[in-house]
């Protein structure tokens, strides 16, 4: 990416922002006391649009596939836990400070920036390089290598230009709180950084009471939280997030097969939310996780670059192990058709669904120029897929008399029985248009006078902005048709 290309990637995203705030999608946490850094609260559309996003992900796993099944594990869970799963010894980034701003970054994201502007300067190799040696440096722990490597490269403090810095230190990620009616009698629990836990340690009381033989997996959406040092880039790095996870249990021995199975079958999912091809790619993990042996992350191009959006990983028998190991409880299943007994290994999907969320935004956020007449105008709309927009149509009266408006009351009375739809009545009906393609809505259905003698009506389409007259009876199978997940789940 050139350096003027980089520029409007940047000015577009900062649009993307800036719509998201007018118009309802994502607002900053606590804005009137000045915000919360990197916590945020979706608003009336962004909400419907991310609890869309769940409820497709939630039914691709459990509806399609016969052999998952799904749980809400709560948040808290016992500090031991968090021991088992390597968080309390292993959960922790490289941070640094610089002496003269003040400010404290995360060093690999500093170092991965070195190599993004290598990549945008036309220079690969050398940013390959970069991150090879930073790798290596983070897998041996050696902190003064990594501080080294930061000078090495001219790396200075974004508000400061020095590169006045501190040592790296390692920084925990987890949030601790206390449970206990008396503080001295409270005992330290943690947030959960993630949500895999809750499934690993009901493993057995799913097998047990679904009668589930192996191979079968575990889905789960819920909130995870954890103390960034450095959160950026709007919500695609928070404190407080929200993943949708999948955890497959499989035989020892076929975990690589699995693996390749739902890496494939993930990025199909993606591709039919509306996410283009072009946009997505695969990245192959080289410094791995503590208890993976394969991991892969889905990518999608962003405004600010490649950046994951889900992780696809080979997880072997550690986390069963371990909580069988520190809780003394047996977590191996009988496998009927070969007669032995194991623990399972497992392959996980894990999305962020807040990045997901941010990557449709992007993806849909479209300004183009079109003609009026004579005239050339610009035109900004959402070009969400129907069945995950916000809102699935707007009945809006031509004018505010001669029983327009009651026979439009009808309508939405009747269409909101099956699907989120509003009804306006206030300004021009082309004003009315343009708020409708600023949260994306599909579909507006204008009434009009020759409605109350036909009972038709004129659907304006979104995208193409073209209109036809169809029966008011016809409406409800047209916007089914278009918002149904149906027309998602063929493609998978």
């Amino acid at each position: 990416m050139t350096a003027q290309a980089q520029i409007g990637s940047e000015q577009v995203f900062r649009k993307i922002i800036a719509h998201a705030k007018e118009y309802g999608f994502v607002f900053p946490s606590s804005e009137i006391y000045d915000g919360l850094q990197a916590v945020y609260d979706y608003g009336q559309y962004g909400a419907e649009l991310k609890n869309n996003i769940k409820r497709l992900w939630w039914q691709s796993m459990t509806q399609l596939n016969e052999n998952v099944v799904g749980i809400d594990a709560a948040i808290f869970m016992h500090p031991l836990t968090w021991k088992a799963s390597g968080h309390v010894d292993s959960f922790s980034d490289p941070m640094i400070d610089n002496r003269d701003s003040k400010k404290r970054y995360r060093a690999d994201n500093l170092i991965e920036d070195k190599a993004d502007a290598y990549e945008a300067e036309g220079q690969p190799e050398r940013a390959a390089t970069l991150r090879s040696r930073m790798n290596a440096l983070l897998s041996a722990e050696d902190l003064t290598g990594v501080r080294d490597l930061i000078l090495e490269e001219g790396i200075t403090c974004p508000l400061s230009g020095t590169a006045n810095w501190t040592e790296v230190r390692q920084f925990n990620l987890m949030f601790s709180t206390q449970m206990g009616s008396v503080a001295d009698e409270a005992s330290e629990i943690y947030l959960r950084p993630e949500t895999a836990q809750g499934i690993f340690v009901n493993f057995l009381n799913v097998q047990k009471t679904g009668r589930m033989k192996i191979p079968f997996g575990i889905a789960q959406i819920g909130k995870a939280f954890r103390n960034e040092i450095v959160a950026r880039q709007f919500i695609f790095r928070m404190r407080e997030f929200e993943q949708m996870e999948m955890q497959y249990f499989i035989r020892p021995g076929e975990e690589m097969n699995w693996y390749e199975h739902w890496k494939e079958t993930r990025l199909r999912w993606h591709r039919a939310l509306g996410l283009p091809e072009s946009k997505l790619r695969y990245h192959d993990h080289e410094k791995l996780a503590h208890y993976a042996n394969a991991a892969v992350d889905i990518e999608f191009e962003f405004p600010f670059g490649f950046k994951e959006i889900e992780g696809i990983h080979s997880r072997t028998d550690f986390d069963l192990k371990n909580h069988q190991e520190l809780s003394r409880k047996k977590l191996q299943y009988f496998d009927e058709e070969i007669k032995e007994s194991y623990i399972p290994y497992v392959v996980e999907t894990s999305v962020g669904a807040d990045r997901l969320f941010l990557a449709v935004l992007c993806q849909a956020y479209t300004e183009e120029t079109v003609e009026d007449g004579e005239k050339t105008k610009e035109r900004t709309y959402l070009k969400l897929h129907p069945a995950l927009a916000p809102v699935k149509a707007a009945i809006l009266p031509l004018v505010r008399k001669d029983g327009l408006p009651e026979k439009a009351q009808a309508i939405y009375d009747d269409l909101k029985l099956d699907f989120k739809v509003i009804y306006e009545e206030k300004a021009a009906i082309g004003k009315r248009y343009t708020r409708q393609d600023l949260i994306g809505t599909p579909f507006c259905i204008a009434v009009d006078y020759q409605t109350l003698e036909d009972n038709t009506v004129t659907i304006r389409h979104r995208d193409t902005t073209e209109q036809e007259r169809v029966p008011i009876a016809e409406l409800r199978d047209r916007i089914g048709r278009a918002v149904s997940f149906r027309s998602v789940f063929e493609q998978l």
